[in-house]
């Protein structure tokens, strides 16, 4: 292959796994340049990185986000390949994970850990398996896709689109990110079903599931409402109508019946939500407006570096 292949590895406190990771990477693509990203590991992650042959890069702030952040801008290739250092992804399927990339049929391709069920059966951390089915469900329920395994850690990227993927997340919320960004702007993803396996003893998931669980249902509600603001609006300017409609009936019966109304304070409550229905669907109108110029102006920006 005459195309050049990067291997980007974030690392916090991966020195049981590391040397594993980057000596599978060194067999399976031994023409590939290996790059370790430390983020501020207390261990001796990047010296068993550098000794095993890796470039090693230092990133201070810290956060997966900021570390993709980094290495995005930093590292040029024609094929980005992602992969967490902890040992749990089968090296040996970068291969088939590449191949859309290679023949151009994909922007993105995934690590399908769910659909062979390995994920089930070796995962052993409580509601991790749960919480990646709600994100999956509310993510394809937007979009109507049927993607399986939206928060995977074993990723490939065209530079295309490694280079108009704007990184706004911090920590581990970055896959969320990534996979709502790449269906909003239509980039091409597919997914390849992977092997799992649990991390080996001694070394310790950084994921926090209820911390970091809250952050990445959050960078959801914020896409949602970038990325989809009519839809997101309608919801808000659907509830406060209805809130309207059920306290204002009351008030329209009483004032039916007898033409006087008696029940001041739920006039006024039932007036100012319809007044703030009617100013959220006017809000999402206007935004939806902006969205579709913003993805125009993408498409014309991707056209213009083409």
């Amino acid at each position: 292959m005459d195309k050049k292949i990067a291997i980007l590895i974030p690392c916090y406190n991966e020195e049981i796994t590391i040397k594993k990771v980057i000596q599978d990477f060194q067999k399976e693509l031994p023409h590939s340049h290996i790059y370790v990203y430390n983020n501020n590991s207390t261990d001796n992650t990047a010296a068993v990185a550098k000794a095993a042959g890796a470039s090693v890069k230092n990133v201070p702030r810290k956060g997966k986000g900021n570390v993709v952040r980094a290495m995005f801008m930093d590292i040029d290739a024609d094929i980005y390949i992602m992969i967490d250092g902890d040992d749990t992804y089968p090296v040996k399927d970068v291969h088939k994970l590449i191949e859309p990339i290679v023949n151009e049929t994909a922007d993105m391709s995934l690590g399908d850990r769910h659909s062979n069920g390995s994920y089930l059966k070796q995962n052993s951390r409580d509601f991790h398996d749960f919480g990646n089915r709600l994100v999956k469900n509310l993510i394809n329920t937007l979009y109507k896709e049927n993607l399986q395994d939206i928060m995977s850690g074993f990723r490939a990227f065209s530079k295309e689109f490694v280079k108009h993927f704007p990184v706004h997340s911090r920590g581990f919320e970055i896959e969320t990110e990534m996979s709502m960004h790449a269906l909003d702007k239509r980039w091409s993803i597919q997914e390849v079903p992977i092997d799992y396996k649990d991390r080996r003893d001694g070394s310790i998931s950084k994921l926090n599931t209820y911390s970091d669980g809250i952050k990445i249902l959050k960078t959801i509600f914020w896409l949602f409402k970038d990325y989809k603001p009519l839809l997101f609006f309608t919801a808000f300017s659907s509830l406060f109508f209805i809130l309207s409609i059920f306290i204002g009936v009351p008030v329209i019966i009483e004032f039916v019946e007898t033409n006087y109304v008696t029940k001041i304070p739920s006039a006024i409550l039932a007036v100012g939500l319809m007044l703030i229905s009617t100013m959220s669907l006017f809000i999402g109108f206007l935004l939806d407006t902006v969205v579709r110029q913003h993805r125009e102006n993408f498409e014309l920006f991707r056209l213009k570096d083409k």
